[in-house]
């Protein structure tokens, strides 16, 4: 499926939900973030999640927290790459594998497992906990 295809079906809400996994996710935010402009990637990005989980029955399952923060993440990681050239989806997903982890998820730096998990960060964007490192 080419990246517009993927995109279309995406934003009709006709991918299988059961189909589209944390690498996809990551993909479509990759797409949207290299196509759009950072509020509108936010809001077109987020509406479609929003009506793919919908359509596939589980509305519940949309966490707008954990949907923006990816795409800031994503939008950061191709910024700092446009400084040496654009990349291809292949590319960046080669040299951004903690995106792509989805067990060990990259969020794990910012938030707190109790943040991520209260019903207001499933409806509201936080912001991030705070470093968590030990630093």
């Amino acid at each position: 499926m080419t990246d517009e295809e993927f995109m279309a079906a995406f934003e009709r809400g006709s991918l299988p939900g059961a189909s589209f996994h944390h690498a996809d996710h990551v993909r479509m935010a990759f797409l949207y973030v290299s196509r759009y402009p950072a509020a509108e990637a936010l809001q077109r990005f987020s509406a479609a999640l929003q009506r793919l989980a919908a359509a596939n029955g589980k509305p519940q399952l949309y966490h707008e927290t954990i949907t923006w923060a990816y795409l800031f993440l994503v939008r950061e990681r191709i910024a700092r790459a446009k400084e040496e050239r654009p990349q291809s989806w292949l590319e960046f997903a080669a040299v951004n594998p903690d995106l792509l982890d989805w067990k060990n998820n990259v969020l794990k730096k910012y938030y707190r497992q109790q943040t991520l998990s209260c019903e207001l960060a499933r409806r509201t964007f936080l912001m991030p906990d705070g470093c968590l490192t030990g630093e």
